[in-house]
């Protein structure tokens, strides 16, 4: 019987894994190859697949991605991390980012051969995010910016192409606003607290110092235990491995750099590494145990007594890697012909909306400047009486151009059918419409990745059955069009809401928490959140340990959340069901045919100058 040929890759995978484990002083490292986006958990790390073809760019994609997730794992502690983390989304994310090039930072001054394979990384993300063909420091990301800056700085490598130009868009703004502090990076990157300080002061520096929160530096006079508690656990880890990490650079600089070369010619030495490890186990600092790491923040920034049992088994996914490209096209195919007898109705009302929003769009302008467009309507004057200067004009900015909208759709299975098919390509009007107008347009949905539980409800069983777990299910967020994608990229994403078994349970709270949290994030002046569901969140293994309202309250509470912070205005459309007994402004309507209707009206409405007309064309709920 002739034995099954050996996969190519095979042999580059287990070095890889291998050389990922020594990197990451991990032996017991979980390493896996997977079409799932890549993760790093604290036992496991998901590296992008390898095909037995091994082109270039996948191979240095992977070594790119093990090495980033291995100085995450040696030089980031976690309990270090939460202590200073900020509490504003925008302050997280630049606080995670520049932790994340500090590991990165310190990783290549220790192994320069990481250095290079992490830059592939970096290159790849840069293009697949569209980062080289930016143009305005306010389409690209302060915080991905403030990551390049702090490795860029403290490598003093030059940044892949679409990196740099993401960083060199927003460089004098950072360097204006945090340029004293900048010059401390040296001294705060070895130590991981002292990098949490410096880090903090550059946000505040940057104008974001009201989403800080408390100074936990601060606590002791109130909290002297507690912060005593923190402090003892955050030492043992900072210092020990930045110290540990000297020593190992000093005793075999080679060796960390033929590991490297090892791991990119599928040809790691066993013997070498168990070597490493055991020079590394000696190494380690002596000392008392570290304690207990303080309690990690709250799932729920609505309300803090709401828990998950397990976020491991989450996930935030993109539309496209759920299924194949062929498959959207299918799917997509098959949602038009669901939908061609309201082809004549949708398309009149996306006209309509486009009359509206466009009839608001119309110029006016400011005559008789010095400078801006000549003004050919007065070029008359200069004809006659030559002595007579020219005359400019400037068009006036228009109100609602600086505008972000999202959609966050309810992918339960109960909208499966005409409901979720009429939603589908209603969001697909939406975004045609509204980028013609300028407006940008996002599309999300959320549902889970499983009936009744999951791999969380299998661990809760394993665990005995604790008493009151919270939510018991694994969350599945689909983005199926990001604001700043164009329309005609995502068009076949909207066919995914047609594939079987797709559609399961719903927990809205969560989902409105994950819509809020990505819209503060964006720069736009203002941002419009449109939740389109049929009822109230249900989740069977949720809701059969905890009180019957456990989800119902979390809506109520992150709905209170949104509407009191006021920085996304949010509004409900409710099929079949009455969704204003959670919204302040929300409508019903009892047909799903009528969706396209009210999404066209609830819109033209949200833009109409005239307060009155607002009111009038919503037909909203208002409390009080």
């Amino acid at each position: 019987m002739k034995k099954p040929a050996e996969n190519p890759a095979d042999p580059f995978k287990k070095a890889l894994a291998e050389a990922t484990k020594v990197l990451a002083d991990d032996r017991d490292l979980n390493v896996s190859f997977t079409v799932d986006p890549p993760g790093v958990t604290k036992d496991q790390v998901r590296l992008p697949q390898v095909t037995r073809r091994m082109t270039r760019p996948e191979v240095l994609l992977a070594r790119g991605t093990a090495d980033a997730y291995a100085m995450k794992l040696k030089y980031h502690n976690e309990a270090t991390s939460a202590r200073y983390m900020p509490q504003g989304q925008m302050a997280r994310d630049l606080y995670e980012a520049m932790e994340t090039a500090r590991c990165e930072a310190v990783g290549a001054r220790a192994m320069p051969g990481t250095a290079s394979n992490i830059d592939a990384k970096i290159a790849s993300e840069a293009e697949r995010k569209g980062y080289g063909q930016i143009t305005k420091s306010s389409e690209a990301p302060l915080a991905a910016a403030a990551g390049y800056l702090i490795r860029h700085l403290a490598t003093g490598r030059p940044l892949p192409e679409g990196a740099e130009n993401v960083m060199e868009l927003w460089r004098g703004f950072i360097e204006e606003q945090a340029g004293d502090t900048l010059g401390d990076l040296d001294a705060a990157l070895s130590d991981q607290a002292l990098f949490a300080k410096f880090a903090r002061r550059i946000i505040e520096d940057l104008g974001y110092g009201d989403q800080l929160g408390d100074d936990p530096d601060e606590l002791g006079e109130d909290q002297d235990e507690d912060a005593a508690e923190e402090q003892d656990d955050d030492t043992p880890d900072s210092t020990g491995d930045d110290e540990q990490s000297d020593e190992d650079a000093e005793a075999s600089p080679e060796q960390s750099q033929e590991q490297q070369q090892d791991a990119a010619q599928a040809q790691v030495s066993m013997d070498e590494m168990a070597d490493v490890e055991m020079s590394d186990e000696a190494e380690m600092p002596e000392g008392d145990l570290p304690m207990e790491p303080p309690p990690p923040p709250p799932h729920s920034e609505a309300d803090p007594n709401y828990t998950v049992y397990r976020t491991d088994f989450d996930e935030e996914i993109k539309a496209e890697d759920l299924a194949e490209a062929q498959e959207l096209e299918r799917l997509r195919a098959y949602l038009d012909q669901q939908l061609e007898p309201l082809k004549g109705a949708v398309s009149r009302l996306a006209n309509k909306l486009q009359r509206r929003l466009q009839a608001q769009q119309n110029r006016s302008w400011e005559f008789d400047r010095d400078e801006g467009i000549l003004d050919a309507g007065r070029l008359a004057r200069v004809v006659a009486n030559p002595t007579t200067p020219l005359s400019f004009k400037v068009e006036k900015d228009t109100e609602f151009r600086d505008t972000v909208v999202t959609l966050l759709l309810d992918n339960s299975g109960s909208m499966r059918g005409r409901p979720i098919s009429i939603a589908a390509i209603c969001a697909d009007v939406l975004a045609r419409t509204l980028e013609r107008c300028q407006v940008k347009v996002e599309i999300l949905g959320f549902t889970t990745r499983a009936w009744k539980g999951g791999q969380s409800r299998e661990v809760w069983l394993a665990d005995g059955r604790p008493q009151s777990p919270g939510r018991l299910n694994d969350l599945r967020h689909i983005i199926y069009k990001s604001a700043d994608a164009p329309w005609r990229r995502s068009r076949n994403n909207l066919g995914l809401m047609m594939k079987e078994g797709l559609l399961k349970e719903n927990i809205d709270g969560e989902a409105l928490e994950w819509a809020h949290r990505r819209m503060t994030a964006r720069h736009e002046a203002r941002k419009i959140l449109m939740v389109i569901s049929d009822g109230a969140p249900v989740d069977d293994s949720t809701l059969s340990v905890n009180p019957a309202n456990y989800l119902e309250k979390h809506l109520r509470d992150v709905i209170a959340m949104v509407e009191r912070r006021k920085i996304v205005e949010l509004i409900a459309i409710g099929i079949g069901h009455d969704v204003t007994r959670y919204y302040d402004r929300a409508v019903t309507i009892t047909d799903v045919e009528q969706l396209a209707g009210a999404i066209t009206e609830q819109l033209a409405s949200l833009f109409d100058s005239d307060p009155r007309g607002r009111a009038r064309f919503l037909g909203i709920k208002r409390a009080g």
